[in-house]
């Protein structure tokens, strides 16, 4: 902690003033001797001395009492005829203490009170006139007031600046678990489609494999095997959808927005040559490049990576539409790294991931955002990284670990761009005018 910046700190703080401010006096009137007629500077002026600056110490504490204890002090010194250059800054100092703690109405006695002394001093001293008195008075007073006042006010506006400070941190707290929740209810209904999907082939597998039990073996033992993978795969993605939604304390409100229904079976990386072509046909310049040997996902993450493509893809096309996006697939032997950038269309402001401002975060009632990636690359063990490139524009990076080759499946040469099946002699993307669908 700073200094200054606690009680503990200013009280330190006011300490050394009083001491400094009355040490400095005693040791100048004692050294000072001038020609006019005033007492020497004895024992009874050092004890006044002390009374007008020590309480000094406490003006935060008790303003109004250090100022009272001050004047008097002061009061008491002029009184006694000393000389009057000394200790008529410790009662404007606790002065200007009661302008900064107290409001207006409230500062106006001590106002008077320190006049009064002020004013009394200048005079018992027989050394300036009236008018000069008053005139030195009125000045000092009214810059300490117009200082006191405005520090008061300084530090209501930065009192009520931290409350709406945290109330907005607050709220965005608030914005930011709706919005999880909002969107793992929305992955959770994609994977109850797929869960869907698989436990009706379970059904048709099981009741073939029952119906040709006798007098098909080889048949019965293909579908028993087709239901024991698939029911494997619905318990990684029940497993997943309990995962989503174990969600915090909520209000007990949906989400509200309405679902799309689905059109099909749900989208996969197979889909991406389609959805780039889409993208191009809307207006940005957009490949596709695979490298390495494409392998299957689970259904669940399959859905994941294409719903990640195709937000950061959209936002290129809402924020950077003269851009060249470029989307990478890289098949590893353990992992699938899906990388959408952006050149910025020459601005170097392009936002695949929503860096555009806020707008660009989460897309109104539809595209999941940053937020949406974060936790689709979160629930199938992955990790997800959106940002600035150097040179312009935006990147995002998606990993998702990759099931277990089989034998030969993974070859040396992995590294060398090579279509995906299915997607014709366009699917990298490269120099490719036109792109055909899967």
């Amino acid at each position: 902690m700073r200094l200054g910046t606690g009680p503990a700190q200013r009280r330190l703080v006011d300490v050394v003033i009083a001491v400094t401010m009355t040490s400095l006096t005693i040791t100048f009137a004692l050294q000072y001797h001038p020609g006019a007629p005033w007492p020497p500077f004895d024992a009874w002026a050092i004890a006044l001395s002390a009374v007008t600056g020590l309480p000094v110490a406490f003006r935060r504490a008790a303003p109004r009492t250090v100022l009272a204890v001050s004047c008097a002090g002061l009061a008491l010194y002029s009184a006694r005829g000393y000389q009057p250059s000394a200790n008529v800054w410790p009662p404007m100092l606790a002065f200007f203490t009661v302008a900064t703690e107290l409001p207006s109405r409230r500062v106006l006695p001590g106002a008077v009170l320190t006049a009064c002394v002020w004013e009394y001093g200048g005079l018992s001293a027989h050394v300036v006139s009236f008018v000069v008195a008053t005139a030195q008075t009125v000045l000092v007073l009214g810059l300490a007031w117009a200082f006191g006042a405005g520090a008061r006010r300084l530090a209501e506006r930065n009192g009520q600046l931290r409350v709406l400070t945290r109330r907005l941190q607050l709220e965005q707290a608030a914005r930011a678990r709706h919005e999880v929740t909002e969107e793992r209810m929305r992955i959770a209904r994609e994977l109850h489609d797929v869960v869907a999907h698989h436990l009706s082939v379970i059904a048709v597998q099981s009741g073939l494999a029952r119906y040709v039990f006798d007098t098909a073996p080889d048949t019965a033992r293909t579908a028993l095997g087709a239901v024991a993978d698939t029911a494997r795969q619905s318990l990684e993605e029940m497993r997943g959808l309990l995962q989503v939604l174990r969600l915090p304390a909520a209000d007990g409100k949906g989400p509200g927005a309405p679902v799309e229904p689905p059109e099909g079976s749900a989208p996969g990386l197979a889909d991406l040559p389609e959805l780039v072509e889409r993208v191009r046909a809307a207006g940005v310049r957009a490949d596709l490049v695979v490298t390495g040997v494409a392998r299957p996902l689970p259904p669940g993450g399959d859905l994941s990576a294409y719903r990640i493509v195709q937000e950061a893809l959209t936002n290129v096309l809402k924020h950077a539409p003269a851009a060249r996006a470029t989307v990478a697939l890289r098949y590893t032997r353990d992992l699938l790294v899906v990388r959408v950038d952006d050149d910025g269309g020459g601005s170097g402001t392009a936002s695949a991931g929503g860096a555009a401002g806020p707008g660009a975060e989460r897309v109104p009632g539809g595209g999941q955002g940053l937020l949406g990636m974060r936790e689709r690359a979160k629930l199938y063990g992955g990790t997800f990284a959106a940002g600035p490139r150097r040179q312009g524009g935006y990147e995002v990076l998606l990993t998702l670990p990759l099931p277990a080759p089989t034998a030969g499946a993974y070859r040396a040469d992995a590294g060398t761009p090579r279509p995906r099946a299915g997607t014709g002699p366009a699917g990298t993307g490269r120099g490719g005018g036109e792109e055909s669908g899967p």
